[in-house]
């Protein structure tokens, strides 16, 4: 029985112009540590679900326990993380603090995510 296996190279041709321009537009391991270290952040269920609630609107804790169904230590828990990695900022307002999306790219990276998940 034969079998096809694409990712074993069968004839080893090396293509110099490409492996340069391959080389040359690759990021340095600086910018690739910090998309790793984003997708980490966002490789949690229930932190792409509070990023997915901020993007319809600015909420407190106590709207993400209600929209999310969960406690608000467990809410609060995940929007430090999320804060610490720069992807929530937060205003106060008397006794209530607000969060939402630090920048739209969040908002955009989940909606690909989302896009290509629906596609599979």
């Amino acid at each position: 029985m034969t079998e096809n296996n694409f990712d074993v190279c069968q004839t080893h041709n090396i293509h110099a112009d490409k492996i340069e321009e391959a080389r040359n537009n690759m990021p340095t391991q600086e910018v690739l540590r910090e998309v790793s270290e984003l997708f980490k952040v966002l490789s949690d269920c229930t932190r792409i679900r509070i990023v997915q609630a901020l993007a319809n609107a600015e909420l407190c804790v106590c709207d993400l326990t209600e929209v999310l169904y969960m406690n608000s230590s467990a809410v609060s828990h995940q929007l430090r993380i999320l804060r610490a990695a720069g992807l929530v900022s937060f205003r106060r307002e008397g006794k209530n603090v607000f969060y939402s999306l630090q920048d739209k790219y969040v908002e955009e990276l989940i909606s690909i995510a989302l896009q290509q998940a629906a596609q599979i």
